[in-house]
């Protein structure tokens, strides 16, 4: 296999996550079990993910100039990611506090602080320089910084015929001018029915199919514990089981599918094969606490990949 390259354009947060037996009500207060803080952020969290995998990274982003500044950006360096294209600017950087359940669900508030300072002409600069001196294999995207800056950045991809993914999370209705600019989208269950004109539930083959046609794009939707379906530009449906594990923190586990799926495409995996890629890493991510921290590391990672090398020789 070769090295894949891939860009993430996207957002970095320290994670605040509590873990709790019951979460309060308005105006209550309830005692909490544990509490940790690690590394997030939609973009950080898939970058992290593809490059554990082995894929060469560049993140674009802007963080403030605090100390979770400082942190995030030692994180990376410690990940192998590159962040050369990572501004500062003054003021605080990303936070996202999460509350996670007994059952492994989980809430999450995003404040994004330095992420919103990203512009437009940022992203495309970076593609155009990245570009000159790598030869990048996929762009990846999130919703966790201005749309205008993720389109910028996937209308440089695309110019250059690099193959795109958004991952359009958290939910919010997407500009035509990013949904143009894009190959892939990866939603959820519940982002997929805020997709859809009519919010269809349960997500059926018939339903996919309609919003991948009516958006003309290629539609992965993840399923949590029942894995993925796929529908390519053909209008063909495909469901990939998830395997079964004992879920213990789902935080960060759709990052996981996105970063182990854009690093498939990247390298020589072919589509299906990918979003096996990404499932499985996702379900290794949930049976431990955490966001990137519950990610397998690189040596798992690698036996995770060598799995699915047998599967394809097989």
């Amino acid at each position: 296999m070769k090295t894949p390259c891939v860009v993430v354009v996207g957002s970095t947060m320290i994670d605040m996550i509590t873990y709790a037996k019951k979460l309060p009500e308005r105006g209550q207060t309830v005692q909490g079990e544990n509490f940790a803080l690690g590394f997030g952020g939609k973009g950080a969290n898939q970058a992290v993910m593809a490059a554990r995998l082995g894929a060469k990274v560049y993140m674009v982003n802007t963080l403030g100039d605090d100390v979770f500044g400082d942190s995030t950006i030692k994180n990376f360096a410690d990940e192998g990611i590159d962040t050369t294209h990572i501004a500062r600017t003054s003021g605080p950087s990303g936070v996202a506090p999460i509350w996670v359940e007994p059952d492994g669900t989980n809430r999450i508030i995003c404040v994004p602080g330095a992420n919103n300072s990203m512009s437009p002409s940022q992203a495309q600069s970076a593609i155009q320089e990245i570009s000159r001196s790598s030869e990048i294999d996929v762009v990846i995207g999130q919703l966790e910084i201005p749309q205008a800056v993720t389109a910028a950045a996937f209308r440089a991809a695309r110019q250059r015929g690099i193959p795109t993914i958004l991952n359009p999370a958290p939910s919010a209705p997407l500009s035509v001018e990013l949904l143009e600019a894009s190959d892939w989208i990866i939603p959820n269950e519940s982002e997929f029915a805020d997709m859809h004109p009519q919010g269809l539930a349960p997500i059926t083959d018939e339903v996919i199919v309609q919003l991948s046609q009516l958006l003309k794009k290629k539609i992965v939707v993840t399923l949590g514990e029942a894995g993925a379906a796929y529908c390519d530009n053909k209008g063909h449906v495909l469901r990939i089981s998830a395997r079964q594990v004992m879920p213990k923190d789902t935080t960060g586990a759709g990052d996981a599918f996105v970063g182990a799926f854009a690093f498939g495409l990247a390298s020589t995996f072919n589509e299906v094969h990918s979003i096996m890629l990404g499932c499985n890493c996702a379900s290794d991510s949930v049976t431990k606490f955490g966001t990137q921290s519950s990610y397998p590391n690189h040596k798992r990672a690698l036996e995770i990949v060598a799995e699915l090398i047998d599967v394809e020789h097989h």
